[in-house]
């Protein structure tokens, strides 16, 4: 299980672009993935599910990948992290 910390800083926090962003990097693959915001789990590979979370600019969240490529998910994640401009 690999936990990774990320605080945003687009200005728009996590809306609908960026969160199809992140849930079409990480449905190809067969690990387990989740997004912790505000003490609430989603997982990562439903839209509606990070949608519901509102992340806003300035949020803390924690992305938990667990499964056989839980390494290639994270690297997957940070790269559309800087492309998008969600955070670091």
């Amino acid at each position: 299980m690999i936990e990774k910390i990320y605080t945003i800083t687009s200005h728009s926090g996590i809306h609908a672009r960026p969160a199809t962003a992140l849930v079409s990097v990480v449905t190809p693959f067969t690990s387990k993935v989740s997004i912790e915001y505000k003490d609430k789990q989603i997982n990562l590979k439903s839209i509606m599910g990070v949608m519901s979370l509102g992340i806003p600019e300035g949020a803390i969240v924690k992305v938990i990948a667990e499964g056989a490529d839980e390494d290639q998910v994270i690297k997957s994640i940070d790269k559309v992290m800087e492309k998008e401009g969600l955070g670091v």
